[in-house]
């Protein structure tokens, strides 16, 4: 005999009528994700340095940084663009500068701010220098853009050769718009687009990916063991099946993310921000998009096998009881 588990987040059998709100689900997805592709224009990805061009510096201070003293030293230096941020532990100084016309003028403005650095608080040394010119930034923002496309043309093909193109369709039209939501999240929470970021929206589209083919499987399989059951009824029973499962692991996931949130840093506190988002958008999109999608395409497709009702005879006609 099984042992059931201690917790459950919803009885065994459960039995919740997720499709009946399946059009205010499309549409509240579909209205956000419109506002998100605004959001990408107007105002626009705070780029980070890798898609932008740009100086990073990493330094580590003797003693806790003061952040006040290397303002007014920058400002001196007529270096008021500097963007000055504490990263890791309190002597860690993490120094970002826009890129200048020529290689030239990056290796003057570098030399000038390690000049900086050592008059206003000696002994700091430099860690880290590095400088990425508009033509490497552009190449890397193609390739992130690449990476993404090809992720979802991947995704369709491989859920269409082990499902239907109805399946295919639906979870990819989920992932374009649970990307898209993240990318309005980018923008309104300022958090840098960098490539950290296209790691954190490739991650959350495989986890997103695993979380709705878990609930097409089981559409699949109750298809073959029910077969003149609704197709409605049939995917509000998977969904309700599965439903443990799914929000099981997203709560594990979310969970892991949580600390790096908190204590990751400026390195790792982007990226788990967009992975939190992106778990609660997927697990949600799973429920109330990819189904109700899968409704709207499979319900006269997917139950070809379906017998019509049989046809009454006429009146006075006869019947052959042999």
């Amino acid at each position: 005999m099984l042992n059931r588990p201690l917790f459950r987040f919803v009885p065994d059998d459960t039995r919740f009528a997720f499709m009946r709100a399946r059009f205010y689900g499309l549409a509240g997805s579909f209205i956000l994700s419109a506002l998100s592709v605004g959001l990408f224009f107007t105002p626009g990805l705070r780029l980070g340095l890798d898609f932008r061009g740009g100086i990073t510096i990493e330094a580590r201070t003797q003693g806790p940084a003061d952040f006040n003293r290397l303002r007014d030293a920058f400002a001196a230096a007529h270096l008021p663009t500097a963007g000055l941020q504490r990263f890791g532990a309190d002597d860690d100084v993490l120094i970002r500068l826009d890129s200048q016309a020529t290689p030239a003028a990056n290796q003057a403005m570098q030399h000038q701010v390690e000049q900086v650095l050592a008059t206003a608080q000696p002994g700091t040394r430099v860690l880290r220098n590095d400088v990425v010119g508009a033509s490497v930034s552009a190449e890397l923002l193609r390739n992130g853009i690449l990476a993404l496309v090809f992720s979802l043309a991947m995704i369709f093909a491989y859920i269409w050769f082990r499902f239907e193109w109805q399946f295919a369709v639906g979870a990819v039209v989920t992932l374009l718009l649970d990307v898209t939501k993240t990318i309005g999240f980018l923008v309104l929470t300022r958090i840098e687009f960098d490539s950290v970021m296209v790691a954190a929206i490739l991650t959350i589209i495989g986890y997103s990916t695993n979380d709705k083919v878990v609930v097409y499987d089981r559409v699949r399989e109750n298809l073959r063991k029910y077969k003149t059951m609704p197709l409605r009824q049939l995917i509000d029973l998977s969904i309700n099946e599965t439903l443990n499962r799914t929000l099981g692991t997203s709560s594990t996931v979310f969970l892991a993310s949580v600390p790096l949130a908190l204590f990751g840093g400026a390195s790792l506190s982007g990226f788990a921000l967009a992975m939190l988002f992106g778990i609660a958008i997927g697990t949600v999109s799973s429920i109330m998009i990819a189904a109700p999608i899968l409704l709207l395409l499979g319900e006269n497709r997917l139950r070809r096998e379906v017998t019509a009702a049989p046809v009454k005879p006429a009146a006075g006609a006869s019947v052959n009881r042999s």
